[in-house]
């Protein structure tokens, strides 16, 4: 993916066990075919007061806020990881401007990680931010252009389920220079109220929606996506199993993040999905990832005729 070997489909998203160098070094132990860390900013943010994340019947729902040690603590981390990581280091990125994502890429590109992820579609800090990169197509491409300007690594793109043509969004950012995108961020903002107390759980009172609940929207997402542009997808949203795995590859995705489906199945969620893949190509005739990547696509056409 992006001339990077990926051991396996699976990739740690964004978020999760990713905030210090050694849990991603766990994380690619426990089979991960590449890690994510936590998007790192210019500056040390504290994040939003707990309570930030509540399970409920369909999913997850988070408001962690975007929490950064700061630059240089964030590099020292990422650079434990792509020296001692097993699987490659994906750096996720965030910040306020377009122009602060420039300086942000390139401080992190001296770590060397694999690829940088372009973080413009967390949902919940537009009230410190201000309106989502990803969700406007030139605010999208001005972020990608002032990374790919001081990077020579390749870029993944993060888009947003919010957006109300993700499409339009997918090509903006694959003509500012993105060579990859990852579909999808969190769904919402949403909210959950506690009917005893009759508030809203979260401190921030709304957070971003994940996992099963997201999985349909994220399938569609990255279906459509695979249509509009020529650039290679890691489909995020609910994956827990070879099943949401393959089926997400099924719609366009060449590899899939995993986030929630840690907090469903552990860590070893990573290779119980590649066995579970594995027993389905095994069983299909399947002899590579790649026979399966957009087949959805060719079923549908060869149905439309």
């Amino acid at each position: 993916m992006c001339k990077v070997k990926l051991r396996n489909p699976t990739v740690l998203a964004s978020g999760i066990l990713g905030v210090t160098g050694s849990s991603l070094v766990n994380v690619a132990r426990h089979g991960a075919g590449a890690v994510t860390t936590k998007s790192i900013g210019l500056n040390e943010r504290a994040g939003h007061k707990n309570p930030i994340l509540l399970a409920f019947d369909a999913g997850l729902i988070n408001a962690v806020g975007l929490p950064c040690p700061g630059i240089e603590e964030s590099l020292y981390e990422l650079r434990y990881a792509v020296e001692n990581s097993e699987a490659p280091v994906i750096a996720s990125l965030f910040a306020s401007t377009a122009s602060e994502f420039g300086v942000v890429a390139e401080r992190v590109s001296r770590a060397k990680p694999a690829m940088i992820e372009v973080n413009i579609s967390c949902p919940n800090v537009a009230s410190e931010f201000g309106r989502p990169f990803a969700l406007e197509a030139t605010s999208a491409a001005r972020a990608v252009e002032a990374v790919q300007a001081n990077t020579r690594l390749p870029i993944v793109a993060k888009l947003s389920p919010n957006a109300n043509n993700i499409c339009d969004i997918a090509r903006a950012v694959e003509e500012a220079g993105a060579d990859a995108v990852s579909a999808v961020n969190t769904l919402g903002p949403g909210m959950i109220i506690d009917i005893h107390s009759a508030k809203p759980i979260l401190c921030n009172k709304t957070g971003g929606i994940s996992g099963p609940a997201l999985r349909p929207i994220a399938l569609r997402c990255v279906y459509d996506i695979y249509k509009a542009v020529d650039l290679p997808i890691i489909g995020i949203g609910g994956i827990d199993s070879g099943e949401a795995a393959i089926a997400m590859i099924m719609a366009g995705a060449r590899a899939v993040g995993i986030g929630s489906g840690i907090y469903y199945r552990g860590i070893d969620v990573f290779s119980s999905v590649c066995k579970e893949i594995q027993e389905f190509m095994d069983h299909g005739g399947y002899s590579r990832i790649d026979e399966m990547i957009g087949i959805a696509h060719e079923k549908e056409a060869r149905n439309q005729k």
